[in-house]
C-alpha cells in the first residue's frame, strides 16, 4: 500500500498547521517545496522566487518534490507531504503550457486519497513565504480540483474544523481505508 498521502489545497488554508499536529501524533511530514525553495533563495540571490521568476521557481519545486517522493519510499508508516509534485507539475504546466504533468504523476504516485484545504478566508494570512493574496490562492485551488480527479486521485476535501480535529479525520479515514483492505 502506497503510504505518501498528499495533503494539498488553498494556499493559507491550514496545511502547514495541520502537518505540525500530525508531526506532534508521531507522524512523519514533509515540509511543502514551495517554502523551502523561497527560505534557500531569500538566503541566497533570489533568482528563483515565485514573484521573480515563477517558471525556474516551479522547476525548483519539482527537482525537490520528486527528491521527497524518492525518500519516502523508505518510510514504512505514513508519510503526509504539505503538497508535492503534482502541484508543482501543475504550476509549471499551467505557466508553460509544457504537457509534463501527467508523465510525472504515473511515474511517481502517492496515496490515491488526497486530503485538500479549501479556502478559508478567515484564516488566510500572507507572511514573508507567501506575498500572493487570496483571490490568486483561490484561482490555484480551482485549477488543482479540476487537476487530481483527472490524474486518478480520490479527492476528500476537509471540512473548516479544529487542527486536531482535522488531524483525527485525516487518521480515520486512512484508517478505514486500512481495516477494508
Amino acid at each position: 500500500m502506497n503510504r505518501s498521502v498528499l495533503i494539498s489545497g488553498c494556499s493559507g488554508g491550514g496545511k502547514s498547521t495541520l502537518l505540525q499536529e500530525l508531526v506532534a501524533r508521531g507522524h512523519a511530514v514533509v515540509e511543502e517545496p514551495g517554502r523551502r525553495i523561497v527560505k534557500q533563495e531569500l538566503e541566497g540571490d533570489g533568482a528563483a522566487l515565485p514573484w521573480v521568476d515563477m517558471v525556474a521557481f516551479a522547476r525548483r519545486a519539482i527537482e525537490m518534490a520528486i527528491a521527497d517522493h524518492a525518500a519516502a519510499c523508505e518510510q514504512t508508516g505514513w508519510m503526509f507531504f504539505d503538497r508535492g509534485l503534482v502541484d508543482a507539475a501543475a504550476a509549471l504546466q499551467h505557466l508553460t503550457g509544457e504537457p509534463i504533468l501527467e508523465k510525472l504523476s504515473v511515474a511517481h504516485r502517492y496515496h490515491q486519497r488526497v486530503f485538500r484545504t479549501p479556502p478559508w478566508p478567515e484564516i488566510y494570512t500572507t507572511d514573508p513565504e507567501r506575498r500572493h493574496g487570496f483571490d490568486e490562492a483561490g484561482d490555484e485551488y480551482d485549477r488543482l480540483a479540476a487537476i487530481y480527479p483527472t490524474l486518478g486521485y480520490d479527492i476528500i476535501i476537509l471540512p473548516k474544523i479544529a487542527v486536531a480535529d482535522r488531524a483525527d479525520f485525516i487518521l480515520d479515514c486512512l484508517s478505514r481505508e486500512t481495516r477494508q483492505q
